[in-house]
């Protein structure tokens, strides 16, 4: 249930989360369409389009599948020239064999990889790879590590980091309780990122994440108040704009 509540938590802000959201690494994206046996690629859970826009910059023919009617709305809005379609990676509305690759931006860890599993290998030409992207804050860096301490778990949490990014995904392509495996063993590797901010737009930043959009109102505006205090603090970020240092960070697996 917390899993879904979380999931369904985005619509209500998808412009905020459409502004705010950074893109994906184009050297990440190449990386991980590398083993694809063809140019077939589904964005699932593509959300307001940040994955999908990077895609199509790379000049690939990309269709996306969204559950959350807000945010294919939103998609639909900033790239109308794409196809995009109501779905979730347990249904997904199309042929079977009818992609190389099914690539995921921030999505994949809401996925039941039990009924989502089969459904995904299903629409996956033989030799077909599933792609999961995450952008996670770069804390090697002495003020992102800060900012992770002070924000907390529910902004930045364990996989929004390098090193618990690895250990947090390096099942998620697997079922979870135990059923047949659709997918070979996974590869991971991470590409510098960054995204130009300033105080204001990375809180806003981190007010979309999911465990920000469900907690109760006084308690996020006191904990976005202590985020801004510390923002101020920093030589860093105090004074115009910056750039946030992240990685994009990539597992990718072939079908079996």
């Amino acid at each position: 249930m917390n899993r879904m509540v979380h999931s369904s938590s985005f619509g209500a802000a998808a412009g905020a989360y459409a502004e705010h959201r950074p893109d994906y690494a184009q050297a990440a994206v190449r990386w991980a369409l590398e083993p694809a046996p063809g140019p077939r690629v589904l964005d699932l859970g593509a959300g307001t389009g940040k994955l999908t826009g990077t895609l199509l910059a790379l000049g690939i023919d990309v269709v996306a599948v969204e559950p959350d009617p807000a945010m294919l709305t939103e998609l639909r809005r900033v790239l109308p020239a794409v196809r995009a379609l109501p779905g979730s990676a347990e249904a997904i509305p199309l042929p079977d064999a009818s992609f190389d690759a099914v690539v995921s931006g921030n999505a994949m860890h809401w996925f039941d990889m039990d009924v989502a599993g089969p459904e995904i290998a299903r629409v996956l030409a033989p030799g077909g790879v599933l792609v999961g992207l995450w952008n996670v804050f770069d804390d090697r860096v002495d003020w992102v590590a800060g900012l992770a301490r002070v924000s907390g778990s529910a902004a930045i949490g364990p996989r929004d980091v390098p090193t618990g990014w690895r250990t947090e995904t390096a099942g998620m392509h697997l079922p979870k309780t135990g059923g047949e495996a659709r997918f070979g063993s996974p590869e991971q590797a991470e590409f510098p990122h960054g995204q130009r901010r300033t105080a204001d737009s990375l809180v806003a930043t981190l007010a979309t994440k999911a465990g920000m959009l469900v907690m109760p109102e006084q308690e996020r505006e006191a904990l976005l108040g202590r985020t801004r205090a510390y923002l101020a603090s920093r030589s860093e970020t105090t004074d115009g704009e910056f750039t946030l240092p992240m990685l994009t960070s990539v597992l990718r697996a072939r079908r079996l």
